[in-house]
């Protein structure tokens, strides 16, 4: 069949329109619902990959693999998606699927509810180094407080991992392939939350997210591993029976965080945009961090001088009540331009943790009394009030920690969330 010149454009045209179609089509598909209101209902802060602290902080690899994490959102919704992050990679991250199921009280697959995640309408992506990547959305509903199943495979080496260190579930490594909605025998069990940010949900109208900016005391180091006992899942708890979906929770907390200084996660100063302003839904912030500043600058310190080695966590930076509380000033006014509440908790107490020392207590003191003033945050939270012994108020009350006096129990943790006053949250 010869095909003349006007047949031709005609074809040409034909399919050029029907190509504009299928991709306006996809597009469509992959937007959000109209009028969605979309808020965080979960979340973790993802690390930079640790190389100096040797083979037990290192972060793991990945090739071939699948990785199955397990995780408790806060605030139910309409619709779901899912936030993954290549932010510390150093190559794009081969994502070849991605899954996700609701479970139901035994850790089971509640019939129906599993869904293959895509990007843009591809079952498949990947993600440029540095950058997240957000799923289309799933029309899934979910109540507060559901348990999610979440499964991604990837094909390629990672190299190790834009991980969040302390995820307090077990996180099953399959055998190599590909094991989206299969069963399989894990070859490793770990704790980590690799690739994963953030889940995001199409709330009720009116809702929002409460966010933490904070170290290991709200990352939950100490708290029953896989019971969703840290002092935010407790919070949840409260915020759901007073107000049914209202109340997203984005727990950003990092063990060894500190407010000035990188160490365990670059400072709450530098991650404040990335881990909390750019999170869909944000109204209040909570910070409770400055504990790891005051006992690396003054206890780590006077260790490293007396035993004559190099503390490897100080960078120099000056650590006094002034510079801390306009580190606080910082935050809160970064905040409040973005139309964020924050709310300041005082500094727990610490004392007979081993980086413990009378100068650093004294800067504490004046911390907390510049939080108790009024005068620093839109309102305040007292967890030193509520952690602490009544019979030694330097340190926290027998049963609230786990022995080290500076992480806390299930008890510990369920009592600071008691402690807060709900009303400060609407």
């Amino acid at each position: 069949m010869i095909v003349t010149s006007k047949q031709s454009k005609s074809s040409f045209s034909a399919a050029s329109g029907l190509s504009a179609l299928l991709l306006a089509t996809t597009l469509m598909l992959a937007a959000a619902p109209a009028k969605a209101d979309w808020i965080t209902t979960w979340s973790a802060a993802p690390v930079r990959p640790m190389t100096n602290l040797g083979p037990a902080m290192a972060a793991p690899s990945f090739k071939n693999q699948t990785l199955v994490q397990t995780l408790r959102i806060s605030a139910g919704g309409k619709a779901l998606r899912v936030r993954l992050t290549n932010l510390y990679g150093e190559k794009a991250l081969e994502i070849g699927g991605a899954r996700v199921a609701l479970l139901d009280k035994d850790g089971k697959e509640v019939p129906g509810s599993a869904h293959m995640l895509a990007f843009t309408g591809k079952p498949t992506a990947a993600i440029a180094p540095g950058a997240p990547l957000l799923s289309d959305y799933i029309a899934l509903p979910t109540r507060d407080l559901a348990r999610l199943s979440l499964q991604i495979y990837v094909p390629g080496e990672t190299g190790p991992c834009t991980c969040h260190q302390v995820g307090l579930d077990k996180m099953l490594v399959s055998p190599p392939g590909n094991h989206l909605g299969k069963a399989f025998t894990p070859v490793q069990t770990l704790q980590n939350r690799p690739f994963l940010a953030a889940i995001e949900v199409d709330a009720i109208r009116g809702a929002g997210t409460i966010a933490m900016m904070a170290d290991s005391i709200t990352d939950g180091v100490g708290s029953t591993v896989a019971a969703n006992r840290r002092w935010p899942d407790y919070l949840a708890a409260r915020l759901s029976a007073a107000s049914p979906g209202k109340w997203g929770i984005a727990n950003q907390g990092i063990s060894g965080n500190r407010v000035l200084s990188d160490g365990m996660g670059v400072s709450a100063l530098a991650r404040l945009d990335r881990d909390i302003l750019a999170l869909p839904g944000v109204r209040t912030l909570i910070v409770f961090e400055g504990v790891n500043d005051l006992g690396i600058a003054f206890g780590a310190a006077q260790r490293a001088a007396a035993t004559g080695q190099p503390n490897p966590f100080h960078d120099g930076t000056i650590v006094t009540a002034e510079t801390m509380i306009a580190g606080y000033r910082q935050i809160v006014e970064r905040a409040r331009a973005r139309g964020v509440k924050v709310i300041g908790a005082t500094i727990a107490p610490y004392k007979g943790a081993t980086y413990w020392t009378q100068e650093g207590e004294a800067v504490r003191q004046q911390i907390n009394a510049a939080i108790r003033s009024g005068k620093l945050f839109d309102d305040f939270l007292d967890f030193d009030l509520a952690f602490r012994d009544p019979a030694n108020p330097l340190q926290m009350r027998p049963g609230y920690h786990i022995g080290d006096h500076l992480h806390g129990t299930d008890a510990g943790y369920e009592a600071i969330a008691k402690s807060i006053n709900l009303s400060l949250l609407k």
